[in-house]
């Protein structure tokens, strides 16, 4: 994972559908967004998008201090979250949206996508199998205790 300095943002992942979302717009067709709408619309902190804004991985625009986010960036986001969630790192994540930027049709970051999702499903699918393994070998260690503490408690009470 990337370095944050010893500290990640908290970001729960919220509502990803802004058609849901509890924020009231009445030029939804303008889709510009402050910084407290994308916010309140992904259930993120401020600091947890000027966070992602520092890494480069969504380009706000600016209208004096104030920081105006559009499409693009709603859906740049989107991506961040997502990619968070299956356990890639903001470096790589930033590295497939930068892709984006590249004009050769998409191409290059559609190969690359494909390459690092199938590595990240391989990475999921040990991870998976460890995981049932610690649970397997929980499951039986607890029966053993499970099972002695039965017996202590039969012979203290006879």
């Amino acid at each position: 994972m990337a370095d944050h300095g010893g500290v990640e943002p908290q970001a729960s992942v919220g509502p990803l559908d802004p058609a849901t979302s509890s924020v009231s717009r009445g030029k939804r067709d303008l889709e510009i967004y402050t910084i407290g709408e994308l916010a309140e619309i992904f259930g993120l902190t401020l600091r947890t998008l000027r966070f992602y804004e520092d890494k480069g991985l969504i380009t706000p625009m600016r209208r004096g201090s104030t920081r105006l986010y559009t499409r693009r960036d709603r859906g740049r986001l989107r991506l961040v979250l997502m990619g968070k969630r299956v356990g890639f790192s903001l470096e790589e994540i930033k590295e497939m949206l930068d892709l984006y930027d590249l004009k050769d049709g998409q191409l290059t970051q559609l190969r690359v996508a494909c390459e690092k999702f199938n590595s990240q499903i391989e990475n999921l699918k040990q991870q998976r199998d460890e995981i049932d393994q610690g649970i397997a070998e929980l499951s039986r260690a607890r029966d053993v205790v499970a099972g002695m503490l039965k017996e202590k408690e039969k012979s203290t009470s006879s």
